[in-house]
């Protein structure tokens, strides 16, 4: 499974491509498969998004969306490990385990 992940040019914020556009939430991230060249090239050269590439990712094991297989790409998707309650999920007892 493949998706694409970079940053709003506007904001900076980590984003994910949800099949039609870009959003902050990884939930909403859609696997791309061989696309992910095609859908880059064309969201870069219309200036959507900056610092675009595509990730291996997996099912999540909650069942809701998908989750990235490295890391790094699951700290950006979650935001701050130091502060749990300014990530993208507070309300979520089990995000810290999440990124590991």
């Amino acid at each position: 499974m493949k998706i694409l992940t970079g940053n709003d040019l506007k904001d900076g914020r980590v984003t994910w491509w949800d099949g039609q556009n870009w959003s902050i939430h990884i939930e909403d991230a859609v696997d791309v498969g061989e696309e992910a060249a095609a859908i880059l090239a064309r969201e870069e050269a219309a200036r959507r998004v900056n610092s675009s590439y595509a990730i291996d990712a997996e099912p999540d094991p909650s069942g809701h969306g998908v989750r990235p297989a490295h890391i790094k790409d699951r700290i950006r998707a979650l935001g701050p490990t130091v502060r749990p309650d300014l990530t993208l999920k507070p309300a979520d007892p089990e995000a810290r385990n999440w990124v590991i």
